[in-house]
């Protein structure tokens, strides 16, 4: 993932920006963020990490989504963000989690407006929208997009523009990414059905109600390994191209805006896994290889502010 950095239209966008910016220590991003207004508690650097390890749990959100957090058939919460969120909350002296589960869209008002938890473990893109409401800890992974297809990939789709161009039928997250990403492409409102969770998006398919689903590659490979009857497959990942820039997914942690105290613990302690080669066998039972890893101009600072 090395050799790349960005700039802004909408989400964020690659560009030829030279001066990359190390990841050997903690990104803040007080810059690009919004404090909610009415002094909150654990606001404006105000406690939440001294309060969750006194109590030696943390509530955490996730959006039942494989395989970045979800409830697996026994029960246990798991996937790639909530695991690594445990080994890096278990250096900063918080051993166990609790998770919540919400609809997707719902993670950022359940975080800062109803409280529900205290950060999100859903592997959520950074985006310049979702920086005005919540606050983002460094990268954690990189994913490009992919399509949920029939089998055989029958009308030969790679990128966004052959939806538009062949004027198909794509479904999408609600409040996912790709729900602009489709957008932005001008694919028509028309075109766009916006579903739940990830078996909503396979249904649609199987179901010949959509031609296509859109999400990570990441997430798609993970969904066609559960069901390996249901006659899909996944297109070769890629990085939408929107008005000839190229966009790039990085997922990360998220907090509540001013929470600086635990923001910044976790960037330290989540930074120094990435580099020790730690992050790596936490997450390749998830699907996630080298390949994940954020190259350092991959920052969550020019991901708000491209």
């Amino acid at each position: 993932m090395t050799g790349r950095s960005w700039s802004r239209r909408d989400f964020f966008r690659r560009t030829a920006i030279a001066g990359a910016v190390a990841m050997g220590g903690p990104v803040l991003l007080s810059a690009c963020q919004q404090v909610p207004q009415g002094g909150e508690p654990g606001a404006a650097g105000g406690g939440t990490l001294e309060r969750v390890r006194q109590a030696g749990t943390i509530t955490v959100g996730i959006a039942n989504e494989a395989p970045y957090g979800f409830t697996n058939e026994q029960g246990e919460v798991t996937g790639e963000s909530v695991e690594v969120a445990r080994v890096v909350l278990d250096r900063l002296g918080i051993p166990e989690l609790n998770a919540v589960t919400v609809d997707f869209g719902a993670l950022i008002s359940g975080l800062t407006l109803s409280r529900q938890f205290d950060m999100v473990t859903a592997g959520m893109f950074i985006t310049p929208e979702r920086c005005q409401q919540a606050a983002f800890s460094i990268p954690d992974y990189t994913a490009p997009t992919a399509f949920l297809v029939p089998q055989g990939n029958p009308n030969g789709l790679a990128t966004f523009d052959d939806v538009r161009d062949q004027n198909l039928r794509i479904a999408v997250l609600n409040g996912a990414v790709e729900q602009g990403y489709a957008a932005d492409s001008g694919i028509s409102e028309g075109q766009i059905t916006v579903l739940a969770d990830q078996n909503a998006l396979l249904q649609a398919v199987t179901a010949g109600r959509v031609d296509c689903s859109a999400l990570t590659n990441i997430s798609l490979n993970d969904v066609v390994s559960r069901n390996p009857s249901a006659g899909v497959e996944v297109t070769p990942g890629f990085f939408p191209v929107i008005n000839g820039e190229e966009i790039i997914s990085a997922g990360a942690f998220v907090f509540r805006p001013g929470e600086d105290d635990i923001l910044d613990a976790f960037n330290t302690e989540l930074a120094a896994i990435h580099e020790s080669g730690q992050w790596l066998q936490i997450v390749q039972p998830f699907g996630f290889t080298q390949d994940n890893l954020p190259g350092p101009e991959v920052t969550t600072e020019r991901l708000c502010t491209a």
